[in-house]
């Protein structure tokens, strides 16, 4: 199995398992055969450009989420440089999209009020949590603790929650608006338990 293979092979597996889909369904949507799926998702064959786009689109996310290490996927949104969008009477901005089943957690998080605790990484939530992060005020380190990235109010960005990840304000305290989607289901377990992820306890 070629590593590029294995990626898509995981990734696929990944993404159907958190919607809660089995092999024949997604297959069904994509508009493939459900043995070329099951034989995708063990890594085998060379799939195409459009059986890809055909399963990206069935899943609801870019190709790219496909073919790219998971752990990889950060994406970051400068406050500077975004286009919002006029309509009547308003404006918006996009920030991102939480696709699947599970439990989406709001916070707003004021970092830097424990220095002793500052940098320190946070414990991994469940697999294929991410969390989406916007700043209001001051400036943090956040992310991924082996790739954090520094932002200023009005930035946003997402990355995996599933690995350890740090919080730091660089600039006294500064306040962020967190968003946390959380799978309902585990890959592999079927199970339905969500922990909560900064507000303790289980649901």
């Amino acid at each position: 199995m070629s590593e590029g293979n294995a990626v898509v092979a995981r990734n696929v597996r990944l993404l159907r398992e958190q919607r809660g889909l089995s092999l024949a369904e997604l297959a069904r949507q994509a508009g493939l055969a459900k043995q070329t799926l099951s034989n995708l998702e063990q890594g085998a064959g060379n799939p195409t450009v459009d059986t890809l786009f055909s399963i990206a689109t069935a899943l609801g996310v870019p190709v790219t989420r496909l073919v790219a290490e998971r752990e990889q996927v950060m994406t970051v949104q400068r406050g500077d440089e975004v286009v919002w969008q006029r309509h009547a009477g308003y404006e918006s901005r996009s920030l991102d999209h939480v696709y699947g089943s599970g439990v989406i957690e709001n916070y707003l998080v004021r970092i830097g009020r424990d220095p002793e605790g500052a940098g320190k990484p946070s414990e991994p939530h469940p697999v294929g949590t991410l969390e989406h992060l916007y700043v209001i005020s001051g400036r943090v380190r956040v992310g991924p603790a082996d790739g954090p990235v520094e932002l200023s109010a009005g930035d946003f960005v997402r990355y995996p929650g599933d690995r350890p990840h740090v919080y730091e304000s660089l600039d006294g305290e500064s306040l962020v608006h967190i968003v946390v989607s959380v799978p309902r289901v585990q890959p592999g377990t079927g199970a339905t338990t969500v922990v909560r992820t900064h507000g303790g306890g289980r649901s």
